[in-house]
C-alpha cells in the first residue's frame, strides 16, 4: 500500500471519476476539504456547474478518507520549503510538507502544482488512483 499527498484539484478529480477509496491512503493538510469546497463555489459562480452537483460533488469528498495533517511539524516544514525554494506563499508549500512528512509521492492534477513540486518531492501519476480511462 501506497500512501500519496494529494491537492484540492486532485481531490475533486478523484470524486468527479468515482474515485471512493482504495488499496492506497491519501493523506493532505487540514486546509483540502477547505480549498475543494472553494474550488466547487468558484466553479458554480462561473457556470461551470449547477450547485446541486457542486453539494453533491462535496458530500462526495467529504466522505473519502484522508488523513490530515495540519500540526507544527508539517507548518514549520511549509514554511522551510517555501523559505528555501524563494516562493511568495505557503499554500504550495502546505501539500508539499505533508508529502515529505507523510507521503510516498503526490498526485496531482493541477500542471502548477506539478511543477511547483517537480524537484521537491516525487510525483506519482493519477492512474495510481484511478485507471487511465
Amino acid at each position: 500500500m501506497a500512501r500519496y499527498a494529494i491537492d484540492a484539484p486532485t481531490l475533486l478529480h478523484l470524486v468527479q471519476h468515482g474515485f471512493e477509496g482504495g488499496e492506497h491512503q491519501l493523506v493532505a493538510p487540514n486546509a483540502i476539504r477547505t480549498d475543494a469546497f472553494e474550488l466547487l463555489f468558484t466553479a458554480v459562480n462561473r457556470g461551470e456547474l449547477t450547485e446541486t452537483a457542486a453539494l453533491a460533488l462535496h458530500e462526495l469528498m467529504t466522505a473519502l478518507k484522508i488523513r490530515t495533517l495540519g500540526d507544527r511539524v508539517s507548518r514549520r516544514t511549509a514554511w522551510n520549503i517555501a523559505r528555501d525554494h524563494g516562493w511568495d506563499g505557503l499554500q504550495h508549500a502546505e501539500y508539499l510538507a505533508v508529502c515529505v512528512l507523510q507521503a510516498d509521492a503526490l498526485i496531482t492534477v493541477d500542471p502548477v502544482m506539478a511543477s511547483t513540486a517537480d524537484g521537491v518531492v516525487p510525483l506519482a501519476p493519477i492512474t495510481n488512483l484511478l485507471p487511465a480511462p
